[in-house]
This record gives C-alpha cells, sequence and structure tokens, in this order.
C-alpha cells in the first residue's frame, strides 16, 4: 500500500477514457487537489477552463468491467480561504409565476475558516442576515468513474458512472462504490464545496478549491448497477436522472440489489425492509439529471 502525491497540470471537463495521469493499485491512496467549478486553483487563478474541471483519471490496476471501485474519501479540506457562490435560488426549483422575484444572478463570496469549522459571508445580504455564519462541511460535487463504451460525458450531469451528483452526503470518511465499466476503472473528482443545502438548490455550494486524500479498493467480480456508499450510519444507493421519479426508481432498485447480493435477503425480506424504514435524500435537483440517494439504517441489516 502506497501514498501518492500527484499535483495535477491539466483537468477535464467531461468524464470518459482520457489517459491516464497516474496508476495506482488496491490499497493505495492519493493526496492531490482539485479546482472550484470555474477552474480556479487555491491562490484564485482561472487555471483552466469551467465548468467542474476534472483532476485525473486515475487508473486503478485489475479493476476490469463488472467489479465494483471502492473509493474511501479520507480527507477532503478547501485549500484558500475564499469561496463563491449565487444568492438566489435557480429558476428551475419555484413556481414559474416566482420567477420574475428571484435575485439577479451574481456572484457572491463566503470567507472560509478552517480552524473554527465555518463559512461567513464577506459581504452581507440584506439587513437581517448580516454576515451570514453556517457550519463546514466540505463535500465532493463531482466524482466518478469512465463510462462504457468510450464516452464522454459532461461534468455538468451524472449518470450511473456518478459525475455531478451534488449530494452533500458524500463528505470526508464516506467510501463509495462505483461501477467498473472500462478497463482500469479511470476515476476522477472535482467540483469541491465548502459548504451546499440539500438539492443544490442555487445551481452552486460555496465553490471553492480541495486538498483531498482518497483510498481506492477493488471488489473483483462483484457487479453493481448505480454508484453505492456508506456512512458510519446508513448504507445508500444513487439513482441520476430525469424525472425525479426515474431517479428515484434506480436508487430503490440498486438498493434491493444490493441487499439481496451483499447481505443475502431473499426478494421478499429487502422489499418487506425498505417498505418499512428507507429513508431518501435529495441530490441535484438543478442539472440535466436530478439525484436521489437511498438509505438504509446499518443497524436494521442481519448482523447490523
Amino acid at each position: 500500500m502506497t501514498t501518492h502525491h500527484f499535483t495535477p497540470s491539466h483537468y477535464h471537463n467531461t468524464i470518459g477514457s482520457h489517459r491516464p495521469v497516474l496508476r495506482i493499485a488496491p490499497g493505495d491512496s492519493v493526496v492531490t487537489t482539485t479546482v472550484d467549478a470555474r477552474g480556479q486553483d487555491q491562490s484564485g487563478l482561472k487555471v483552466t477552463p469551467g465548468p467542474n474541471p476534472m483532476t485525473g483519471p486515475f487508473f486503478i490496476e485489475g479493476a476490469e468491467p463488472g467489479d465494483t471501485l471502492m473509493v474511501h474519501l479520507d480527507r477532503l479540506t478547501p485549500n484558500r480561504a475564499m469561496g463563491w457562490g449565487y444568492p438566489g435560488l435557480a429558476p428551475n426549483v419555484v413556481e414559474p409565476g416566482d420567477v420574475p422575484a428571484l435575485p439577479k444572478k451574481a456572484t457572491i463570496l463566503w470567507r472560509i475558516d478552517t480552524t473554527a469549522g465555518t463559512i461567513s459571508l464577506e459581504e452581507p445580504v440584506g439587513g437581517r442576515l448580516g454576515r451570514l455564519t453556517l457550519p463546514l462541511k466540505p463535500m465532493l460535487g463531482c466524482f466518478g468513474v469512465a463510462p462504457e463504451i468510450g464516452q464522454a460525458i459532461s461534468t455538468a450531469t451524472s449518470g450511473e458512472y456518478g459525475g455531478n451528483m451534488d449530494y452533500n452526503g458524500f463528505i470526508e470518511g464516506v467510501t463509495v462504490y462505483f461501477p467498473v465499466f472500462v478497463p482500469g476503472a479511470l476515476f476522477f473528482l472535482g467540483d469541491g464545496h465548502a459548504l451546499q443545502g440539500d438539492g443544490e438548490m442555487s445551481g452552486t455550494g460555496v465553490e471553492t478549491s480541495f486538498e483531498v486524500q482518497f483510498t481506492v479498493g477493488l471488489h473483483k467480480g462483484v457487479a453493481s448497477g448505480w454508484p453505492r456508499g456508506e456512512n458510519a450510519t446508513h448504507i445508500f444507493t444513487v439513482g441520476n436522472s430525469r424525472p425525479l421519479d426515474q431517479a428515484v426508481q434506480q436508487a430503490s432498485s440498486e438498493m434491493l440489489r444490493w441487499l439481496q447480493q451483499g447481505w443475502n435477503l431473499t426478494p421478499e425480506e429487502a422489499n418487506l425492509l425498505m417498505g418499512y424504514t428507507v429513508e431518501y435524500d435529495l441530490g441535484n435537483m438543478f442539472d440535466p439529471a436530478y439525484t436521489m440517494v437511498c438509505k438504509l439504517a446499518k443497524k436494521l441489516l442481519p448482523g447490523g
């Protein structure tokens, strides 16, 4: 097991079968950096075009189609003191009659204090909120593996390979599982947010650059269809599609499959457990594909 320190020299605005930047083995860790959604680095300099430039891809030795890639998010740390976002909700998340009253699209700045664990508005917006201060909760908005048949898909959207899911549960300490579609899996990551509400309803989180450490593993011969994950308390599955009900269906069916595959539940047992205990989180509600997360408490699983 090796820890690699990788400094990006270029980035990608599509997730696909691009030339790998580094070859790593299962069990290895990588320490690297990401730029923000506009392509700005830790100094605030624009070093690459947006949207959502990705660091990578990383080639995982031994990964083949039909396997499942494990990615543990060891550390997610904003590496500059400033982030940005938009002040208003996106037009597609409110009723049409409310669109004219939405704030004009502009950029607001947030001060990031990693020592205090907070973010604060650089300048007040209105009189009541002042320099609003909120907890720092770093997350990855966009990451995943190369899709099948040589596709290169915009980092503005998502699919069964992952992508721009903008789920604020993708935080430090979480393990994520991706289906492998191409040799080496080709793992990408980027689009760090210092904080984001459910759904990324404004079209942004608090966008900033990151230093990241992740560790990879490989489940040989274990097939999966959509991204999966786990944290300290829950397992979860992710559907990415539009309309929203299709994303719900994808996440729910993937959970049914995982319960039978991973815990040897019968179809009847898996249906019963989900029907009375399942939880759902909203991932992205702004981009071309919506994201829905299906969750189940670990304590309810056999042996949990």
